[in-house]
C-alpha cells in the first residue's frame, strides 16, 4: 500500500502579485525536493508545467491551491513534509496562505500502482472534515495502518 496526500491552501493574492513571489518563485525548488525525496512516487501536475498551480477545482475560487502526491509510506511523507527543506516553506505559509480554519489536508491508503484522481481527493477532504479521521481519511496526528487484503491473509 502506498499514502495519498492532498491539500489545499487559499493564496493571499493571485500569481503575479509581490507578497505572492516568494511562493511561486521557490516552487520548482521545493517540488524538486519532493521527487528527490526517497519514497515519493508521484505528484500532480497541470499539462503545461512542472506544478498544479493552475488546477482550479473549487469554482469560484481562483485562488485555492491544492497539492496531490503519493508516498511510500507515512514516514517517508512525514520525513518530507518536516525533516527537510520543505519545512522552511511550512513555517512561512502565514506570508502566503489564508488561514482557513478548517482541515486542509488528508491522507489515505491506496493499492501500490495506484493514482489517486482529484475528484477522490476532495471527497476523502470532505468525508475527513464531516467524519473526524478514519481509516478512509486521516491526517499526520491521528493516523490508521493500510488495512491488509484478505487475499494476502
Amino acid at each position: 500500500m502506498h499514502l495519498a496526500q492532498f491539500n489545499i491552501g487559499r493564496m493571499i493574492a493571485p500569481r503575479g502579485d509581490a507578497r505572492v513571489a516568494g511562493f511561486y518563485d521557490h516552487l520548482d525548488e521545493i517540488n524538486a525536493v519532493a521527487d528527490n525525496s526517497p519514497g515519493f512516487v508521484w505528484r500532480m501536475v497541470d499539462e503545461e508545467s512542472n506544478d498544479a498551480t493552475s488546477i482550479r477545482p473549487y469554482d469560484g475560487d481562483p485562488d485555492m491551491l491544492v497539492n496531490l502526491s503519493v508516498w511510500e509510506s507515512r514516514e517517508t511523507l512525514f520525513d518530507y513534509v518536516y525533516r527537510s527543506g520543505h519545512m522552511d516553506f511550512v513555517r512561512r505559509r502565514r506570508e502566503w496562505f489564508l488561514p482557513l480554519g478548517e482541515v486542509f489536508t488528508v491522507l489515505w491508503w491506496i493499492p501500490e500502482g495506484t493514482i489517486p484522481t482529484l475528484d477522490d481527493a476532495m471527497e476523502r477532504l470532505t468525508h475527513l472534515r464531516e467524519n473526524g479521521p478514519t481509516p478512509y481519511a486521516f491526517t499526520f496526528r491521528q493516523a490508521f495502518e493500510p488495512e491488509v487484503p484478505e487475499s494476502v491473509l
